[in-house]
Formats: structure tokens, sequence, C-alpha cells
């Protein structure tokens, strides 16, 4: 069946002028809907119909409320971010997926390459970064009372809005507090100069994310995913909130891609196969790279030693340095 024909059954059920996507990728078929209320009735019926003639395949209707972002003055006002030529975002459609660890050794894969790298920890609803590069517990501090002093380690700089409470107090926080601190920690802190900055996001597609595309002048955005098909429908939903806001969208990163047995060789393919790849192919994006599913990228990740620093030479950091050129030819 081809997506012509998929399309042809779906507009049978509801409206075609809310029929905004239509995907088949492997065995999946994804319609997605948009400012159309669902009748759970109509859906069963056309899943019914699909499934009768694709009887292997995994059927999927989206029902989004397409979110008009705010190009107003307060949108179009950027903040200024001295000394910081470049900035990356790497996003996810949901959490889960390994945002956080593909941020770290991308930085680190970066500054490999030569440039000067600072990372910023904007995840409000879990704050890694400390924990990862070794300086969990330790207070930011400000030596002229104006600016903060970004954490160096492994040759790169860092904030992370983990370090402004105890690692055991949730952020409950509401959109325009979290924004603030991250502004504070973006815009008040003594980074020096700095060729590339690295912004690991909030999962999801929520008002922080929309306010951080519209207030930070980014190069672009790179969106993580795992190869199955759940996270693979919210990326979707990623990248296009992206394109909505006008944020330019540099590719997807396929994390915990593969398994390969380390008594037998043999290669699972635990999570699916190739579906960011085949997703991004589909979209018209960019397919940056796969990182595998790999005990070393958590074990380094859990001990503040994350594995393009504590194995240079290792396959899985070759792998994040090969997707850090990518970007590089892309922002410059």
């Amino acid at each position: 069946m081809t997506e012509s024909e998929l399309f042809e059954i779906a507009a049978k059920y509801y409206p075609q002028a809310n029929l905004t996507n239509v995907k088949i990728l492997g065995n999946r078929a994804i319609l997605e809907y948009k400012n159309l209320a669902e009748n759970p009735a109509i859906t069963s019926a056309l899943k019914q119909e699909i499934a009768a003639l694709l009887p292997e395949y995994k059927i999927s209707v989206l029902f989004v409320e397409e979110k008009t972002a705010d190009l107003g003055v307060e949108a179009i006002a950027k903040w200024q971010i001295k000394g910081v030529r470049k900035i990356i975002g790497v996003a996810s459609g949901k959490g889960g997926v390994g945002k956080s660890t593909t941020a770290v050794n991308l930085a680190l894969a970066l500054a490999d390459c030569g440039k000067r790298v600072a990372l910023v920890d904007a995840d409000i609803y879990g704050p890694s970064v400390p924990t990862m590069l070794g300086y969990d517990g330790s207070p930011l501090i400000s030596e002229d009372g104006k600016y903060f002093k970004p954490f160096c380690e492994y040759g790169i700089k860092s904030v992370s809005v983990g370090s402004l409470i105890d690692r055991n107090t949730p952020l409950i926080w509401r959109g325009a507090k979290a924004c603030g601190a991250i502004e504070q920690l973006m815009t008040q802190t003594d980074w020096g100069e700095i060729d590339v900055m690295v912004i690991d996001m909030p999962p999801g597609t929520g008002d922080i994310l929309i306010t951080l595309s519209q207030r930070v002048e980014f190069a672009g955005i790179v969106i993580v995913s795992t190869p199955q098909d759940i996270a693979l429908i919210d990326a979707i939903k990623g990248v296009n909130m992206f394109k909505k806001t006008g944020t330019p969208v540099l590719g997807i990163i396929e994390n915990m891609s593969y398994f390969i047995c380390p008594h037998c060789g043999e290669r699972a393919d635990i999570f699916g196969h190739d579906g960011a790849k085949q997703t991004a192919e589909n979209m018209g994006e960019t397919f940056l790279g796969a990182i595998p599913l790999e005990p070393e990228i958590r074990r380094t990740s859990d001990a503040g030693t994350p594995i393009v620093a504590e194995n240079p030479d290792s396959p899985h950091t070759k792998a994040y340095q090969e997707i850090a050129h990518k970007i590089i030819q892309r922002v410059g």
C-alpha cells in the first residue's frame, strides 16, 4: 500500500483538510490530524479498515492541536549571550531516549574537533549534567557578584539548573520561573570566548521549549530518538514544532540503535531497526548517525567520566565524533 492509497482511505472518515501527515515507515502506518476533535468510534473504524489491508502493521492515528507561536515583540527579543558564536540545541520529543547522555558526549566530541565548547543543562525535569561531568553537589559561585563562574570539566565549560537546588528536590516551577532561571544561567555566566554552545533542552514540545526556540538564536536543533515507534512519533512532533517556530533542524540521531552481545558478538535490534533513519528520510531531514545501546556509555555517564573523555579510542567515541563533524559542516 502506498501513502496515497492510505490517504484515500483516511479521507473517508475525517476531513481531508485536517489530515496533515500520512507516513508509512517500515511496518508502521501513521496518520496525523491537526485542529480536529477525535471521534473514538470513527477512529476505531478507520484503524479496522487499514488493519484489514495491512494486518502486520502497527497503526497510529494522532490528533494534534496546533500551537501557534507568539511572534510579537517578546518573541523577537533574543537573549544576549556574550562571547558565544553558535548555539545548538539537543532535544527529544519525549524523555528516556538518552538525550542528556548524547548532549554531554556530543559537546565533548565537538571539543575534540578543536572547538571551544560550552554546555548548558536546561533540562529542568531531570538535570543530569552535573552527575555526568562529575560536579554533582557543587554549587554555582560568583566571584564578582555579577556573573556565575562556569564549571570546567574535560575541556568544556558548563552550568546546570541542577546546581541551583538540592539533587533530591524536584523543580516545581511554572514556565515563566523556569525560563527565567535558564535565561540567568545563559546570560549571566562568564563564558569567555565560545565557538559552540550546546543546550540540553527539556523533553517534549511544551511552553518552555517554545520560549527557548523564540528567545535563543539557534544555529540549529539536533533531535534524539530511539528506533521504536512510540519515540519516533514524538520525534516527528518535535521536528514539526521547531519548524513552526522557524528554528532550523540539523538532523536526527538514533540513540540505543542496536546492541552487540559481548559474549557472542551477535547484534540485537532491541528497539527496532533504522526507525530514526527512515523517519529522517521521509521528513526530508538529515540522519546524523546511530549510537548503540552500550553498557560502557551508561557506566561512564553514571561515573562522571563520559565515554568520549574516558575512552577516546572507543568505537562509540568515534560515533559521537562523526556526528560532531557533520554538525560542524552544517553550522560552521
